[in-house]
C-alpha cells in the first residue's frame, strides 16, 4: 500500500497514512507505518528525501516501481481467478 501511494509522487508519513486510508480503507498506526517505511527503505524500494524538521518525504525508487508492478500484476491474476471462480457458482445482484 505504501508503494502504491508513492507511485504518484513523494509524500511524508502523515500524507502516506492519509492516502492509504483514502484508497485502501486501512488505517496505519504510526509504529506500523514507520516500521514498514524502514523495511522498504532498507530493501531499496523507497528512499527518504531531505525534509524540514517535522516532515521527511519519501519517494519510490526504480527498484520499488519494478517490485510494485510485479506485485500488482500477480495480485491482478489472483483477483481475476477468484472472480471467475465465484461467477461460476454464485450469483451477485
Amino acid at each position: 500500500m505504501i508503494l502504491s501511494s508513492l507511485a504518484d509522487g513523494e509524500k511524508h508519513g502523515y500524507a502516506l497514512a492519509k492516502d492509504v486510508e483514502d484508497f485502501a480503507g486501512v488505517h496505519l498506526q504510526p509504529g506500523t507505518l514507520y516500521g514498514a517505511i524502514s523495511r522498504l527503505e532498507h530493501k531499496g524500494l523507497i528512499e527518504a528525501l531531505p525534509g524540514d524538521r517535522r516532515r521527511r518525504p519519501y519517494r519510490l525508487t526504480s527498484s520499488g516501481a519494478v517490485a510494485l508492478h510485479s506485485h500488482l500484476l500477480a495480485q491482478r491474476q489472483v483477483a481475476e481467478a477468484g472472480l471467475r471462480r465465484l461467477s461460476a457458482g454464485w450469483s451477485f445482484s
